[in-house]
């Protein structure tokens, strides 16, 4: 492939993903990275801040999607209802060609204690978004704050039980059976 081809963005995310499954991911370099996907280090730059964010790439869209489906959800849903529009919105990006990366992302970042810790940034991240989207449309305190985290816990059991291997089940369907699963679960507590 020439450098001057497009989808360089893809081709690197690609080649990191193929590398650090091969080499792991302290031993594989930037520089690497770049040639295994035909292009320079220059080009990786202009693309990630650094290999590390390779893989975890979308994680503002993603974020966006969260803030739409609650946002997009009628005015009269109660913060769990918000919460479902909000997986509801995130699974129809979540397609077969994501699971192949997801599963093999998956084993790279659980091998790795910087990765764990961006991972857990990152939620952090989505959590605040799903939160700020409800308290814009008044969900009160404490309520905001534990659907976002509700909703965040099901995206996470969801998309665990949809990279498993053997797994044949599409990402909303995990995703709605993990939020009625938490529902009846803070119902139990009583």
């Amino acid at each position: 492939m020439g450098r001057w081809e497009p989808n360089a963005r893809h081709r690197l995310a690609e080649a990191a993903l193929d590398l650090f499954t091969e080499r792991g991911y302290d031993e594989t370099t930037v520089a690497e990275i770049a040639e295994r996907a035909g292009l320079t280090k220059r080009t990786f730059f202009r693309h990630f801040a650094d290999k590390r964010e390779v893989l975890f790439g979308g994680q503002e869209e993603l974020a966006q999607l969260f803030a739409e489906g609650v946002a997009g959800t009628p005015a009269d849903a109660t913060p769990f209802e918000a919460v479902a529009g909000a997986l509801d919105a995130v699974a129809a990006d979540f397609t077969g060609e994501r699971l192949a990366r997801a599963r093999q992302r998956q084993p790279i970042v659980a091998a790795n204690n910087d990765l764990l810790e961006r991972e857990l940034l990152k939620r952090a991240k989505l959590v605040a978004a799903m939160h700020d989207a409800l308290a814009a449309r008044a969900v009160e305190e404490p309520a905001a704050t534990v659907a976002a985290e509700l909703g965040c816990l099901a995206f996470g059991i969801a998309f665990n039980r949809w990279v498993e291997a053997g797994n044949r089940r599409e990402f909303g369907e995990l995703a709605v059976e993990a939020l009625d699963e938490l529902r009846a679960a803070t119902a139990a507590l009583g």
